[in-house]
């Protein structure tokens, strides 16, 4: 059994993370918030992953204590980077074929995440056509799976941070405005509206 608040499979403290699990950040985000809380603070914030990515329209939010989450059955092999700590990733095979980058939030032993769902592509744009084999700027990043291979994301980097190498987030320009909705093929925890996107990005994966 995974003890909850392991810092992952490889039993490794997360790349830039201090000796007591806390992010070192200088950004007006926190992690340790609640996870809708922290999916809507990262609509318009910009995620590159070794300089390739862009911003953020659309993220999910997801609890231990709903039935759509990864956790709400307890801790296991592959769900324990989502215990903690806060501010790292967690990595899984979606489907068999793709892998879909989440955030995890709250306190180191809560398992909470934030789902990212889009992307508008900013930077690295030839190398996502290219790992994508298509040319359709608005549908490089519309999904997690898209985004997962446009940006070579890999199981390798469940439990590192989100704040070090090889990720890099940054605030956004301005604040955004945000609409909400229901989360994205679920069929439990559908009474949250913890699908958070910006509003009038042509860039989520589904209207809102």
């Amino acid at each position: 059994m995974i003890k909850p608040g392991s810092a992952g499979s490889a039993g490794r403290l997360p790349t830039g993370l201090k000796q007591n699990g806390t992010p070192r950040s200088t950004l007006s985000i926190k992690f340790e918030d609640p996870a809708p809380t922290v999916a809507k603070r990262l609509i318009g914030m910009t995620l590159l992953l070794n300089g390739v990515g862009g911003i953020i329209v659309e993220t999910e939010a997801y609890d231990q204590t709903e039935p759509a989450s990864h956790a709400y059955r307890g801790p296991t092999a592959r769900n324990a980077p989502l215990y903690g700590p806060p501010g790292t990733a967690y990595i899984y095979l979606s489907y068999g074929i793709h892998w879909c980058l989440n955030i995890v939030c709250r306190e180191a032993g809560h398992a909470a995440g934030v789902l990212l769902r889009a992307i508008e592509p900013t930077a690295g744009i030839p190398l996502m056509t290219q790992r994508r084999g298509s040319t359709d700027l608005r549908a490089l990043c519309s999904g997690p799976g898209k985004i997962g291979e446009a940006l070579a994301v890999t199981e390798s980097l469940n439990g590192c941070s989100v704040l070090s190498h090889p990720f890099s987030l940054t605030e956004a320009v301005a604040r955004p405005s945000i609409v909400s909705g229901t989360r994205i093929g679920i069929t439990r925890g559908i009474e949250h509206r913890w699908r958070f996107g910006l509003r009038h990005s042509r860039f989520t994966s589904r209207p809102f």
